[in-house]
């Protein structure tokens, strides 16, 4: 995602779950060197565990050989947005109106230092309070950790029909996470 600051632009990678819409790792840069993106991959990869699938935009930084390599190192399958296909990256496409709609338009940012901290913020809300409606009114911390709630409900055009809970990757990771007691 790109934003228009003062003297420059900025751009913003995320890394995020599908079943829980929990923003699992995010960058911004004022370059569109592809660095950042690999970072914020490789972050998401030390902090949550290798995912068995990993969906990616046709961006250049997203197929690059540092980034695609990453991933193949980590036996990663790699699924690409296909051309015109506006669905493919529904809930990244989301996550970046929420961002423009309910923190950046708002605030304005002036300089990258602000518009970092201010991120910060916004996906610390996203993540732990804010609660989805397609989630089932619980935040995408909650539905992460449980894996339970609204979750990925793309329909399977092939089979008509659409996944099961029970059908997805979040539940191997739910069951692998300590739990608080």
């Amino acid at each position: 995602m790109k934003f228009h600051l003062p003297g420059g632009f900025a751009y913003l990678v995320a890394v995020i779950d599908w079943y829980s819409h929990k923003v699992l790792a995010w960058r911004i840069s004022n370059t569109q060197d592809n660095r950042f993106c690999v970072d914020c991959l490789e972050e998401a990869l030390r902090t949550h565990g290798t995912p068995d699938i990993f969906n990616r935009d046709q961006g250049s930084p997203f197929t690059s050989d540092a980034f695609t390599g990453r991933m193949k190192e980590q036996g990663i399958a790699i699924s690409m947005d296909g051309r015109g296909r506006a669905l493919d990256n529904i809930f990244v496409e989301r996550l970046w109106r929420s961002v423009k709609y309910e923190d950046v338009y708002l605030k304005e940012y002036a300089h990258l230092p602000k518009l970092r901290q201010g991120l910060a913020h916004y996906f610390a809300l996203y993540n732990l309070e804010r609660k989805h409606q397609s989630l089932d009114y619980l935040t995408p911390d909650q539905v992460y950790r449980t894996s339970t709630g609204g979750g990925a409900r793309i329909v399977d055009h092939f089979n008509n029909r659409a996944p099961s809970p029970a059908e997805s990757g979040q539940d191997r990771v739910a069951a692998n996470t300590p739990t608080l007691s």
